[in-house]
């Protein structure tokens, strides 16, 4: 079932000094449960963002790391969706699930709203940014991101280096050390993986920052393109959130990082 919402504020959104956003509508679907905000004909790119929120796979961060985003890439030009995906509960295959048929979705509507469908890229933060690498290195014919945006993400699912709420909930109490390397995204990149822009803190004490180096050293090896940006302070989880201290310099090296892609 699809719902089409126009010029609406929707849950959370109100926060952002009450602005009416850039998109010129909200299209809203069941299953999976998705949002696609449509930028203004005047400014669209034909390029869209998929967004994962983060959560430890036990909740959703679906405003901070998901909603707020929307006026930011709508004003850029990106269709922008943000999935509400299931918990996982020691099933990856259910939060898999649920973005590959976003991205069918998608690229299925692609001629009505001047998608691009070779240019659907995906965004995810903490355990959204392990959702997201994930699916960029183990690409489908139907879900094949052309880039990739990770803020503070879980890479790795070894016990040592990972978040062990986000282990657990992909993979179960007592996965094999073959479903570790498996679904650890440092050590699923070729070169053929999609680019990379990566955003955390140094001081990030629940997603260790190492976490990110491991995947932007293998992107490195593997000739990918990849920017890191790693900020002194502010720990995890900020997102959208205006009381980020570094939120203007991030979104300028972001901006400039999004009006390079191809």
């Amino acid at each position: 079932m699809i719902k089409t919402l126009t010029l609406i504020l929707i849950l959370g959104l109100t926060t952002l000094s009450n602005t009416l956003f850039a998109q010129s509508k909200v299209v809203e679907f069941e299953s999976p449960k998705m949002k696609v905000f449509l930028p203004p004909k005047t400014t669209e790119n034909g390029k869209t963002i998929v967004a994962c929120p983060g959560g430890g796979y036990s909740h959703l961060a679906q405003n901070h790391e998901g909603y707020y985003w929307a006026p930011y890439f709508n004003n850029l030009g990106f269709t922008y969706a943000v999935v509400e995906y299931d918990l996982p509960n020691g099933d990856k295959n259910i939060p898999m699930n649920d973005i590959r048929k976003a991205f069918v979705i998608l690229k299925d509507s692609a001629e009505n709203w001047n998608i691009k469908p070779d240019k659907i890229g995906i965004m995810g933060s903490s355990a959204g940014g392990h959702l997201a690498s994930t699916l960029a290195t183990h690409p489908t014919e139907e879900c094949n991101p052309a880039f990739q945006i990770l803020f503070y993400p879980v890479i790795s699912l070894d016990k040592d280096i990972t978040h062990s709420g986000t282990r657990k909930g992909f993979l179960g109490d007592d996965p094999t050390e073959e479903e570790v390397m498996e679904w650890s995204s440092d050590k699923k990149v070729t070169p053929t993986t999609s680019p990379v822009f990566m955003a955390l803190c140094s001081d990030d004490n629940v997603v260790k920052p190492i976490n990110s180096i491991l995947y932007y050293n293998s992107l490195v090896e593997n000739g990918v393109p990849v920017a890191m940006f790693i900020y002194p302070d502010q720990g995890h989880g900020w997102g959208y959130r205006t009381n980020f201290k570094h939120r203007d310099q991030m979104l300028q090296e972001l901006t400039a990082w999004l009006k390079n892609l191809q």
